[in-house]
């Protein structure tokens, strides 16, 4: 994007992390003047995770994950934003570290980097100061990306603005399954008494059967697996109603089996005469019918003990996960509701959102999204019209995601870019020189052509922006 003959008006971007971060470059490259409002620096004030005041600080990890663009979705969200000049990438690439087949960066020379790049842009102003409350109804072209650590004042704002009741709150997250990963030579489609949905469909619901020595074993793996801690500052409570799966196990080795694995209502059809033991169930997550929620398995087991304990279950024993699940303490919209495709807030369309606010997780993904609300932010300030790229692409798919990509009815809950976003496409037999495909390569060969469409629509979003 190219400035304009006569100055606009700036941009304000609070909050300066990196979502924060990556708007303001994407702002001042476009050739707009932009205001970035910190508020650590600030004597007297600091969240309870950050320990500088640096922009782009890294607080929980410093890896940005996999960079293997061609058969990984963050990936993929890495190649993207470099073919956008993202400064995130730019300085992460510039400060990385050994990882492997990931991108993993030197956290203090990474937040310096980011600091320097920004404070030398002759079009960026870095002010150090909490935004506490609205901003004020001068500013016309605002972009919030505080992140989960919003300011309490600017949180209860944000709220009274919204007509929403929470805004911070715990997250008790189940795992989500690739839809394609599930062996339904195991488990069928099937709700509970075959009761219709508000669509009319009587099979809504995967299932999958455990015997008795199979949930035994279930079970014994859930007490004995490792459990994640919760920072000090988290204070996570329990709630009834989302109990971690291993926290109702503690309670007596047959909860589950009459909480969320009772078996009752349901018939396999393979063997219709052998009632299970227990039953999991996977619910549709998405519009798109790629991805499948497993119904009430919140957990705080972490992470690699969840794969190998929920590939244990019938039908899940080559489970590719979307999501792996949790509880924590998050600080997110209900976008879908709340947000257009613009990222602008519905009821006060001067308020874009950024970051992990709008419902996506980690590093890369928040980067992401302030790279693209900058873009919107710029185009606005230019008089230009800008939609987001298409959702074939990781960063339309994201928008997609958080602008309605979700169920009806169902509860928004943030997202890691994944494959499960981005439209489906069939997994070829054959390569590009006509050799048969081994079928269990041909999920990794479908990630690649979906790789290879997401840059070429990419690229050719960010040309026409450009011509």
């Amino acid at each position: 994007m190219n400035a304009s003959p006569t100055s606009p008006s700036p941009v304000h971007v609070i909050g300066g992390g990196l979502a924060g971060s990556e708007a303001a470059w994407q702002i001042a490259q476009a050739g707009v003047p932009v205001i970035l409002h910190e508020m650590r620096g600030v004597p007297g004030v600091k969240t309870d995770a950050h320990q500088t005041d640096g922009l782009a600080e890294l607080v929980c990890s410093n890896s940005f994950r996999s960079d293997d663009w061609e058969y990984n979705a963050v990936g993929l969200l890495h190649a993207e934003m470099r073919a956008l000049d993202s400064a995130i990438m730019a300085c992460g690439d510039a400060h990385q570290v050994p990882a492997g087949g990931a991108l993993a960066v030197d956290r203090d020379g990474f937040s310096q980097a980011v600091t320097a790049k920004l404070e030398a842009h002759p079009l960026v102003t870095v002010v150090r100061e909490e935004v506490a409350g609205l901003p004020p109804e001068d500013w016309d072209n605002v972009i919030v990306a505080t992140g989960p650590l919003t300011s309490p004042a600017l949180a209860d704002a944000i709220l009274k603005a919204t007509g929403e009741e929470s805004l911070s709150f715990f997250d008790a997250i189940a795992p989500i399954v690739h839809a394609d990963s599930i062996d339904f030579d195991i488990a069928w489609r099937q709700s509970r008494y075959d009761k219709e949905g508000p669509g009319g469909d009587a099979a809504a619901y995967v299932n999958c059967p455990m015997d008795k020595d199979q949930y035994e074993a279930f079970i014994d793996a859930l007490l004995n697996g490792p459990k994640a801690e919760f920072k000090d500052w988290e204070h996570v409570p329990y709630f009834d109603g989302c109990l971690p799966i291993e926290v109702m196990a503690e309670r007596g080795r047959e909860t589950l089996r009459h909480g969320p694995m009772k078996p009752v209502g349901l018939t396999n059809p393979r063997d219709p005469t052998v009632k299970p033991y227990a039953i999991v169930q996977l619910r549709q997550d998405n519009a798109l019918g790629t991805l499948f929620n497993m119904v009430g398995f919140q957990t705080k087991l972490k992470h690699g003990a969840q794969a190998e304990v929920f590939r244990m279950i019938p039908g899940l024993q080559n489970a590719q996960f979307a999501r792996l699940g949790g509880l924590h303490r998050n600080t997110y919209l209900n976008s879908p509701q709340l947000l257009d495709k613009q990222l602008r807030l519905k009821a006060m369309p001067r308020l874009r959102f950024a970051g992990q606010v709008t419902g996506v997780e980690g590093y890369v993904e928040s980067a992401a999204m302030g790279l693209l609300t900058g873009r919107l932010a710029a185009a606005q300030a230019l008089g230009r019209d800008l939609s987001a790229p298409p959702p074939e692409t990781a960063m339309g798919a994201l928008v997609e995601h958080i602008t309605g990509g979700h169920l009806e009815g169902s509860k928004f809950q943030p997202m890691n870019i994944n494959y499960g976003l981005l439209p489906p496409l069939e997994a070829p037999k054959v390569d590009e020189d006509g050799k048969r495909i081994h079928p269990k390569e041909r999920g990794r060969a479908k990630k690649r052509l979906q790789s290879i469409r997401a840059m070429e629509s990419l690229k050719a979003w960010r040309d026409a922006v450009t011509a």
